[in-house]
């Protein structure tokens, strides 16, 4: 993906040859620098094409017109902007994705001068963002290749924009982010063959690079502190279990940190209370708030966050086989809870039970946030146009509200509380793993509620936005990296030093 587009930025660009692409309003006036470089007569092309096309400058449309012999470029790219009300809250990163499906030539120069618009450094590296975004593709294990497949090379683009050096190191820190949601899609989209909870824990691994400490306890090391719950989720596999703890101290010694966990199910055939086969396929990516977690710490080591971070993996796969965990049995968690197993395909939540206490009782941290693609109840509720928060402080839900509009990674809250606590009571255990179809997605939040204590914590339930989820300017994945542009938001609007 990174050598897809190479980003120049320049205060004026020369237009000279491959793509040129200007942004227009409903009233379809031109970039001013169009008309100064290229002439008045462009002016006109563009209003005699757009009527022949009947394009009005609606929002995210394109019109592309072959420029004149005589011109000095190849091709004009028109992106609208639509109405002032639609300027007025541009989504820079699917705009930057938009235009960089519209490309086709080796050299493209973006006049970033829109009408209504004021383009902003930020503004243009979130446009740099979505760009590198919707350039990824994960095709590695295709040995033949249809012609529109095949990668183009590389594209050399010169973006125009007021503050060329402000917006060349905004765009540096978004590179990070951008690289660390292709990490994200990676572990995602990989096949459960190749990506075991060892070879998972091994890609994590790979962080200390960046200069992420990471720590990986094995099976023994988990068994010897008592992470009962996540082992009985493993014990029907062949492949063992893992957790990985990574650690990102950029912020102040004695600073507390803030602590993300990932559900990390690498394949979950849903075990004894085995799932249907249509579709059981897609289970691969049951470890996507696992892959979160890991390309978040990549994005905040690799642009230096002012921030300690702890990012925590339970690493397992649910297989039915004889040694397998049955419905019925009773697991002690790390914590000293028991858990009552009702379904055997109810075990992420067990698998973030004993890791939800591992960090809260080792690292202290100021929060926690959980990502897993916990329930399909939650696509009921939500579809997959937001992912459902949870949470215990109403501050961290209005911040990770902000993140999400600010990303476009929308969270709704959902409702936790008593009512749903009551549901997982068990006759036998402390608890059990789910309380039934009604309220499923609430009932599994409220068991992981009961290992935090008192920690400022939310838990996201990604299963609608991780994986599957409609196409946008950004992304053309079946694993989206969701998360990742989210939780960096966060960390940099509210927890760096």
């Amino acid at each position: 993906m990174a050598d897809t587009f190479k980003m120049e930025f320049q205060s004026t660009a020369s237009l000279e040859g491959g793509d040129v692409v200007i942004f227009v309003a409903e009233d379809l006036a031109p970039t001013p620098g169009v008309s100064e470089q290229l002439g008045s007569r462009i002016t006109d092309l563009l209003a005699r094409t757009a009527e022949l096309e009947r394009f009005k400058g609606k929002y995210l449309s394109g019109m592309t017109i072959v420029a004149p012999a005589d011109l000095p470029i190849d091709r004009l790219i028109v992106v609208g902007l639509g109405g002032e009300k639609e300027r007025a809250k541009l989504d820079f990163a699917q705009l930057g994705g938009f235009v960089a499906g519209k490309l086709g030539a080796k050299t493209a120069t973006v006049l970033l001068d829109c009408p209504g618009v004021p383009f902003s450094s930020d503004a243009a590296a979130d446009f740099t963002l979505g760009m590198r975004l919707r350039a990824y593709t994960f095709d590695r294990y295709k040995t033949k290749k249809k012609d529109d497949e095949k990668p183009a090379g590389q594209t050399r683009v010169v973006l125009a924009v007021s503050d060329a050096a402000g917006t060349k190191r905004a765009a540096k820190s978004r590179d990070a982010v951008a690289t660390g949601v292709v990490i994200a899609r990676d572990l995602v989209n990989e096949p459960p063959n190749v990506l075991g909870p060892e070879e998972f824990a091994l890609r994590a691994q790979a962080l200390s690079k960046n200069g992420v400490d990471v720590e990986v306890l094995d099976e023994k090391a988990m068994r010897k502190i008592g992470m009962r719950a996540l082992l009985g989720v493993g014990q029907g596999s062949a492949r063992n279990s893992r957790v990985a703890i990574m650690r990102w101290n950029g912020g102040k010694s004695d600073d507390a940190p803030v602590a993300f966990i990932g559900k990390g199910v690498v394949f979950d055939s849903g075990g004894i209370s085995i799932k249907p086969g249509g579709g059981m396929e897609d289970m691969k990516g049951d470890m996507a708030g696992a892959a979160c977690v890991v390309g978040l710490m990549h994005a905040l080591a690799t642009r230096k966050a002012k921030v300690n971070a702890i990012g925590a993996i339970g690493l397992v796969e649910n297989m039915p086989d004889g040694g397998a965990q049955r419905p019925g049995d009773i697991v002690t968690t790390l914590s000293g809870q028991t858990i009552e197993i009702i379904n055997t395909d109810a075990e992420g939540r067990l698998v973030l039970a004993d890791v939800l206490w591992y960090v809260q009782d080792r690292f202290k941290p100021k929060m926690m946030i959980d990502l897993a693609t916990l329930t399909g109840a939650i696509l009921v509720a939500l579809a997959q146009e937001y992912a459902g928060l949870f949470s215990n402080n109403d501050e961290l839900v209005e911040r990770l509200v902000a993140a999400g509009q600010a990303t476009g990674e929308r969270v709704w809250r959902m409702p936790i509380g008593p009512e749903f606590d009551k549901m997982i009571e068990s006759k036998f255990a402390d608890m059990k793993n789910t309380g039934g179809r009604h309220g499923g997605s609430s009932t599994a939040a409220a068991l992981l509620q009961r290992f935090v204590n008192d920690v400022p914590w939310a838990h996201l339930d990604i299963a609608g936005t991780a994986m599957g989820s409609p196409n946008t300017e950004t992304s053309r994945s079946w694993g989206s990296g969701w998360g990742v542009r989210l939780l960096d938001r966060l960390v940099r609007d509210h927890y760096e030093g």
